[in-house]
C-alpha cells in the first residue's frame, strides 16, 4: 500500500513539477536555518555539491519527525563559480552582483533530492548542470532586473530558466528539470520502483 508523500519544500517551483508529473503529495516546508547548516561544511572541504544533499537530507529529516508514516522528500540546490558558492540575492543589488559574477562564465548548479522515512534517508541523488551567461552589459542586467522584479529574488542565480533567465545564457549542458531545483525523472523512477505511484 503507497504511503503519503510530503514535499519539505516551500519552493513553488519544485510543487509545480510534482503536481504537473501527477504525483499527489502535500507539501510542509522546513523552517531549519539553512546558513546555519551550511556554515560548518564550507570551510570543511565540502563541495557544493555535498552542501547541496547535507541540506535536502537536513530538511526531509526535520519535517519526517511529523510525518513518520510518509515518505518526505527533501531538495536543495547549490550554485557554484569556482569555490564560490552562491545563495539566494538577498536584494537587488546583491542580484546584480551575481549576475555581473557569472556574466560570460560557467557555472555549475548542484540540485539534490532525498527520500526519508522514519527520520532515515533511504534514497539520494544529486544532478548537475553547468551554464554559460553570455557577456552581459552592466545596462542590459539592471534593465533585466528591473523587469523581472522580485523574482530575481526566487533563485540562487537571479534567474529563471523557464522565464526571460533563459535570455541570459549562451550555453546549457544538463537537465532542465535540474536547473529548475528537482531532478524529477530518477526521483519518479525510485517512486514507482517503491510502488508509491503508478507504473
Amino acid at each position: 500500500m503507497a504511503k503519503g508523500i510530503v514535499l519539505a519544500s516551500g519552493s513553488v517551483h519544485r510543487r509545480e513539477l510534482l503536481k504537473n508529473a501527477g504525483v499527489d503529495f502535500t507539501v510542509r516546508p522546513s523552517d531549519l536555518d539553512e546558513r546555519a547548516i551550511e556554515a560548518p561544511l564550507l570551510g570543511s572541504g565540502a563541495t557544493a555539491e555535498d552542501v547541496a544533499a547535507v541540506l535536502a537530507e537536513a530538511k526531509a529529516t526535520d519535517v519526517s519527525q511529523d510525518h513518520p508514516n510518509e515518505i518526505v522528500i527533501g531538495a536543495d540546490q547549490t550554485l557554484a563559480l569556482g569555490d564560490r558558492v552562491f545563495h539566494k540575492p538577498a536584494n537587488m543589488e546583491e542580484a546584480r552582483r551575481t549576475l555581473l559574477a557569472l556574466s560570460g562564465r560557467t557555472h555549475t548548479l548542484n540540485s539534490a533530492v532525498v527520500l526519508v522515512e522514519k527520520g532515515a534517508v533511504t534514497w539520494r541523488h544529486v544532478a548537475v548542470a553547468r551554464i554559460t551567461l553570455r557577456e552581459l552589459e552592466p545596462g542590459f542586467v539592471g534593465r533585466y532586473l528591473a523587469s523581472v522584479g522580485a523574482r530575481a529574488l526566487t533563485s540562487v542565480g537571479a534567474y529563471q530558466i523557464e522565464r526571460e533567465g533563459v535570455q541570459l545564457m549562451e550555453a546549457i549542458e544538463g537537465d532542465y528539470f535540474t536547473i529548475i531545483g528537482l531532478p524529477i525523472l530518477p526521483l519518479l523512477k525510485e517512486l514507482r520502483a517503491r510502488g508509491e505511484i503508478d507504473g
